[in-house]
């Protein structure tokens, strides 16, 4: 796929595939949105949910975090409710030994039922096992039998009473999801239901009338209601994630943990937080103010001559004068210009930034700005969002669709825009240089640029929070959603990947698009 996963949740929010060639076979492998859970909640899990439901994959492979293996496993058993085929890939394997965390694989695999294999996802030899096993289970010959979450005897009661009169109903093919189905129809969750109907093309509402009646009325008299009813569908598969990590894993005393945490102290501090996070902004602005200067007047110089040269070569063959200016004075001269002065700073700022990303910093950037998108009345996934905008403002805005609220999503695309992206940072810097940076000399005029820099940078936070505020407060009142912000442990970035993908995929992306 040759795509670029990013140190933090909520990267990516669609589905996007590519072609794996194994033992003579192409495997067409589609990357549903990572997600904590399936419980519909976000347009994320909309879009896992249904996939694994109704796209009808061959397997189903979850990639889960084996330093949070217990939290995982949540996901886990909520998608073996939905298909049988189903392999459970343990990830991080290096970081959970790092931290102490042993998992004990074949146990997980006799607990779940299902093939468990363990991976290190940075080590492609790791990841052989993990395609056979696909393909053992893709053919038939392997077959998983995932064992299913028990439920409290009033739900698994409620469960048998709908399975009885659904099994003639639901097609054959889809025969799996009867127990599932079944437990959606007690949750009553409205768009899991809708998406059901629409399809299997069936009107569950009026199939089940009269079986809700008795099943609504044997819940009333366990004092289980509407609201309560998740409350104890939730609590059976986190009570069983919960004692079977118990028995897989095992920990040993290790300061990797202490580690993380002496550092997140500092750069999730509240006081010191804030002014953190501005420093790393400023000091990536200036170094890319000051190492732009030389290459750009080398490039400026090489282009100058290669003008020159070019000229000679025009009068040699007598060109005519308007043919001269065209491609000299208008082509060659715009060109060579934007390239001099647009590349250097793309190639220091874009590797730098991405650096960030891949150290797992830009996570702690977003919990900083958390309290204030709170203020601002807006959804605190915002933050994510403005910070993907810094990279790019169309990524930012697809990547609104990760909050959950529409208001909230609209709320995020408008305000999106007011952060300076990738594109424009090279002319925002270009014009500070020459209008603010003249001013000064020496080291001072570096300094100065960047500040002007940084100055438009706050402005457009301060206009997104003002701008998200207002627009909570008139056209689009409503209440904030919640999220689950994850903090990813800090990990040492891939150098050779970091300047490759920056350079290629947005350095000089950003530079094609600029002519």
């Amino acid at each position: 796929m040759k795509q670029h996963t990013g140190n933090w949740p909520g990267k990516t929010v669609e589905n996007t595939s590519g072609i794996c060639e194994y033992a003579g076979k192409h495997f067409l492998l589609v990357d549903i949105p990572g997600t904590y859970s399936i419980m519909s909640h976000s347009e994320e899990e909309e879009i896992a949910r249904d996939y694994i439901c109704f796209g009808n994959p061959d397997a189903t492979v979850v990639v889960v975090d084996a330093t949070c293996l217990e939290r995982n496993l949540n996901l886990v058993y909520q998608i073996m409710e939905i298909t049988p085929k189903i392999i459970v890939c343990v990830n991080l394997l290096d970081e959970a030994k790092k931290k102490g965390i042993q998992v004990d694989l074949k146990e997980l695999q006799k607990q779940l039922g299902v093939p468990v294999v363990g991976t290190i996802a940075r080590k492609k030899k790791t990841l052989k096992r993990l395609i056979e096993i696909v393909q053992k289970v893709c053919t038939g010959e392997i077959k998983p039998q995932p064992k299913q979450i028990t439920y409290i005897p009033v739900i698994e009661n409620s469960i048998a009473i709908l399975n009885s009169k659904l099994q003639n109903i639901i097609p054959k093919e889809k025969n799996y999801l009867l127990r599932w189905i079944s437990l959606k129809i007690i949750d009553g969750e409205p768009k899991i239901l809708s998406s059901i109907q629409q399809n299997l093309k069936i009107k569950i509402y009026e199939i089940v009338e009269k079986e809700m009646i008795e099943i609504e009325e044997i819940l009333r008299k366990q004092d289980i209601y509407s609201k309560t009813k998740i409350d104890k569908i939730i609590t059976s598969i986190v009570l069983t994630a919960e004692k079977v990590s118990e028995q897989v894993i095992s920990y040993k005393k290790h300061s990797y943990q202490e580690r993380d945490r002496k550092i997140d102290k500092i750069l999730t501090s509240k006081k010191f937080g804030i002014p953190i996070m501005l420093l790393f902004l400023g000091f990536i602005l200036w170094l890319t103010i000051v190492g732009a200067n030389y290459p750009s007047s080398l490039l400026s110089s090489f282009f100058e001559w290669g003008e020159n040269q070019l000229l000679l070569a025009f009068e040699w063959i007598h060109t005519p004068t308007w043919i001269t200016g065209i491609i000299l004075d208008g082509i060659y001269r715009t060109v060579t210009w934007v390239v001099s002065v647009m590349l250097p700073p793309m190639a220091i700022f874009f590797p730098i930034f991405t650096l960030l990303e891949d150290l797992g910093v830009l996570p702690r950037i977003a919990f900083n700005l958390d309290k204030y998108f709170k203020k601002a009345c807006s959804s605190g996934k915002q933050a994510l969002t403005m910070c993907m905008g810094l990279g790019c403002n169309a990524a930012g805005v697809v990547g609104c669709r990760i909050i959950d609220s529409p208001r909230g999503k609209l709320i995020g695309i408008l305000t999106n825009s007011f952060m300076p992206c990738n594109g424009r940072f090279p002319f925002l810097i270009t014009i500070a240089t020459i209008f603010i940076g003249s001013f000064f000399t020496g080291i001072f005029s570096s300094i100065a640029s960047t500040l002007a820099v940084l100055v438009i940078i706050i402005l457009g936070i301060v206009l997104t929070l003002g701008v998200s505020k207002i627009l909570s407060k008139t056209i689009l009142k409503g209440f904030p959603s919640s999220f689950i912000l994850e903090l990813p442990p800090y990990r040492k970035p891939q150098v050779g990947k970091i300047l490759i993908r920056s350079i290629f995929d947005r350095t000089l992306f950003v530079l094609r698009k600029s002519h």
